[in-house]
């Protein structure tokens, strides 16, 4: 009995001494500031380049998920947008932004490389654009600051044009209301890796066109793009601005990437 009532009382002890350690300790601060960052969304309109993932310096940005538990070899293909068009996180600071190729053959080669100064805040696109060099393996590309208005107006969209045709002059992009048929012009004549800044329109479906300075024939259409009140959308010409054909792969197109 009276070795039972020791153990007890070296137990209670112990407890005691516990609780006595974690009343009288001083409480650990975990509280820190919030970390710096901005965004990056990655674009694949060099034509005939092929799948790659997305760097920033080591990191890889964008992948393609892989039910075999191994790496996919497709990546981003030629006219797509990384991480389904969303952005991705990355730290203030210079960077060298580049598309590496996902395939077995040359895996990991990098084909394109920006290397651009990233600011806290901000939001960024890199295109990789141009036309793919079989020969030297390598692409052409461009960073360009996404920079929406300050403030939200949720009574308009707000669309801005994006110039990533390498072989094409410089063009306007105009939108055509369907249902008015008041037809506006997204900014200004923009030129190859240049971008424009977002203009309001009315929300509702457009007719895209885009025009060469003092030309009054269309360069590239497209039909049928809504663009929802309180948005922000960036329309993208990629291709090839040689090619007729309304189904080529490399055709001329504008792409309708939703910004936020």
């Amino acid at each position: 009995m009276n070795r039972h009532r020791s153990i007890a009382a070296l137990l209670c002890g112990a407890v005691l001494s516990s609780c006595e350690m974690f009343e009288t300790a001083a409480p650990r601060d975990i509280a820190g500031p919030v970390p710096a960052g901005a965004l990056v969304r990655f674009f694949n309109f060099g034509v005939n380049a092929p799948g790659v993932n997305f760097y920033a310096d080591t990191t890889k940005m964008t992948a393609i998920s892989s039910t075999t538990g191994a790496e996919s070899t497709t990546g981003v293909a030629y006219g797509a947008v990384g991480a389904s068009g969303l952005y991705s996180a990355i730290e203030p600071g210079q960077h060298t932004l580049m598309g590496k190729i996902a395939a077995t053959t040359d895996k990991d080669l990098a084909i394109s490389t920006v290397t651009t100064t990233i600011e806290d805040g901000k939001a960024y696109s890199f295109y990789q654009s141009g036309f793919y060099n079989t020969t030297t393996k390598t692409s052409d590309a461009f960073v360009v600051e996404d920079a929406y208005p300050e403030q939200y107006d949720f009574s308009v969209a707000h669309v801005r044009f994006v110039h990533a045709i390498s072989n094409a002059n410089p063009m306007t992009l105009y939108a055509t209301n369907t249902t008015t048929t008041t037809e506006t012009g997204i900014g200004a004549a923009t030129s190859y890796k240049g971008a424009g800044a977002f203009t309001a329109v009315a929300a509702g479906v457009y007719d895209l066109n885009t025009r060469y300075t003092g030309v009054g024939t269309n360069a590239v259409s497209r039909t049928a793009v809504s663009f929802l009140a309180g948005k922000h959308y960036t329309i993208s010409a990629r291709g090839d601005i040689t090619v007729v054909s309304t189904t080529a792969t490399n055709r001329p197109f504008l792409d309708n990437t939703a910004n936020r």
